[in-house]
């Protein structure tokens, strides 16, 4: 069901075949967890220079370690605090270009150096965020940002 990316060189391009598979993989699935697995397998496979893919959920007025790939993680992360914290708090996507330059960065793998958290909002609410880390710095951009957020819209339909 699931090959591995040929890279077309465009990134918009290889994005967009991204979101296609993402959909693919949970038109028939309705369990949360499973979806949650999977789309951080898909990103953790997809993404060039990453270390961590996954995603925390909002449970009792904190953020608590979901399905990821890589090292294993901070399991609970408070409201505003550190760069998933700020995202639940400021309901923004955070783009962090250099996790050291962050106020209150929480270090759960010393290699991150970059970050991206996109908060997963339902009718409203925190469902949890999506976070992404890499070991270089600047390695996200604005495309990375548009297609991630376009990513969990994608998602959010099989969390509900």
């Amino acid at each position: 069901m699931f090959e591995t990316m040929s890279y077309s060189g465009n990134k918009e391009k290889d994005y967009e075949l991204v979101l296609k598979q993402l959909e693919a993989l949970i038109s028939d699935e309705t369990d949360t967890i499973a979806n949650l697995a999977n789309a951080s397998a898909l990103l953790y496979q997809f993404l060039d220079k990453v270390n961590w893919t996954g995603f925390y959920l909002w449970k009792d007025g904190e953020l608590v370690l979901g399905p990821f790939q890589g090292l294993p993680a901070c399991v609970r992360i408070g409201f505003g605090k550190g760069v998933c914290g700020t995202a639940v708090e400021t309901r923004r996507t955070q783009l962090v270009p250099d996790v050291h330059q962050f106020p209150g960065h929480i270090a759960c793998d010393s290699a991150s150096q970059s970050e991206i958290v996109v908060p997963i909002i339902i009718d409203g609410e925190i469902f949890g965020v999506l976070d992404i880390d890499s070991p270089v710095k600047n390695r996200f951009d604005k495309v990375d940002q548009k297609y991630l957020e376009k990513f969990v819209e994608v998602l959010i339909p099989s969390l509900k």
